[in-house]
């Protein structure tokens, strides 16, 4: 630009200023909408090793599992509290635990008959989740994670990514799984209908002694949806995802119930994960019935997938964390499932890449303008 242009634009910006009157206030950018969440973790328990791996990454929200089990009674006391104790020698806030109804499958969970509706025995095991509840409210926990399922996690193999040092990722293809043949569980066929009746006697339960003890129980959903009943089992929140946790949701009209938020499951169940989480993280936000996320990217969508890390799958994060941020979510986003590898530390560098991406995300989306 000529000195006399430069000149001439300097001029006129000098006239524009002028312009504003004494006392005039000038508009400012909008300032960044609040960030409230934070990154946090399930994995590793709250071992002296764990806790120290979580400071070194930054992580100072987690879910520390559970406390021992009193067989009879319920949660050891003694032992959450030295929980929270050895949590908070290093800055780390215990905001939750998981029940034990995981999604180990009906063979393998501590309480099986709650899912199998068998009772007297479910009863018993209620009255079990009722005290850990009291137990989870004295050693100041949030949140209590769970499933309410009969098979496990689904996975038909797993799928190798020489770009990515030969990570190894959990892989679904439900025509491979309908091949295999695979024998019922002791539920025999459950419909629909049932897994509804036998979560809500459940929670019918359980949702009056967290609204008293103001304890936020967080349903993970089915992983992953099916088209259709699978060992003779459908899964509540199939075949159409958003529509079961519709169902789910609408059980009560509770500030304490509400969901394990796992973006990967959910994106499992549909057709174009990037643009169709959108609207479900929307819809619960405004609700206020995410109470947790699992932040887990996949390759693919309903009926066929990969596990894969959080930057090379096919949803944007940057777009999810933007969402969750404007329905004011202010809970812990954590990794879930991480990649595989042969390596005896991956696991371990798996989740540390995962914080990191988790805090940079966090970090840009809080320095967005409004």
């Amino acid at each position: 630009m000529k000195r006399k242009d430069f000149m001439k634009v300097l001029a006129a910006g000098s006239v524009g200023a002028s312009a504003i009157k004494p006392g005039q206030a000038q508009a400012r950018p909008a300032p960044p909408r609040k960030v409230l969440m934070k990154v946090g973790c399930q994995s590793g328990g709250t071992t002296k090793e764990n806790l120290e791996l979580k400071g070194r990454c930054g992580v100072y929200n987690i879910d520390g599992g559970s406390p021992k089990i009193i067989p009879g009674k319920g949660w050891d006391l003694e032992d959450s509290l030295a929980k929270r104790d050895a949590c908070e020698k290093y800055g780390i806030s215990l905001d939750a635990y998981h029940y034990p109804l995981t999604s180990a499958g009906i063979d393998r969970v501590e309480y099986p008959n709650m899912m199998l509706g068998k009772s007297p025995e479910r009863d018993r095991e209620i009255e079990y989740l009722q005290q850990m509840i009291m137990v989870a409210a004295k050693t100041g926990i949030k949140v209590l994670n769970y499933n309410t399922t009969i098979l496990p996690v689904l996975r038909t193999g797993k799928t190798i990514d020489p770009k990515r040092g030969n990570a190894e990722y959990s892989t679904w293809v439900w025509e491979e799984a309908i091949k295999r043949n695979d024998p019922k569980t002791v539920a025999g066929d459950v419909s629909i209908d049932q897994m509804f009746e036998r979560i809500t006697y459940i929670l019918d339960r359980l949702i009056p002694v967290a609204e008293e003890y103001k304890i936020k129980l967080a349903n993970h959903i089915a992983d992953p949806p099916v088209p259709a009943a699978y060992r003779g089992i459908m899964r509540w929140n199939s075949p159409d995802v958003f529509e079961g946790m519709k169902r789910f949701a609408q059980l009560y009209k509770s500030p304490y119930h509400g969901f394990n938020f796992c973006i990967g499951s959910i994106a499992e169940g549909l057709k174009d994960p990037r643009t169709e989480i959108l609207p479900i993280i929307k819809y619960f936000g405004d609700r206020n019935q995410i109470f947790n996320i699992h932040l887990r990217n996949i390759k693919g969508g309903f009926n066929n997938f990969q596990e894969v890390y959080p930057d090379n799958g096919d949803m944007n994060f940057v777009q999810v964390i933007r969402a969750l941020r404007d329905v004011g979510f202010d809970g812990m986003v954590m990794p879930d499932h991480v990649p595989h590898h042969e390596n005896k530390e991956a696991s371990a560098q798996s989740f540390a890449f995962c914080y990191g991406y988790i805090k940079g995300l966090l970090q840009m989306v809080a320095e967005d303008v409004a």
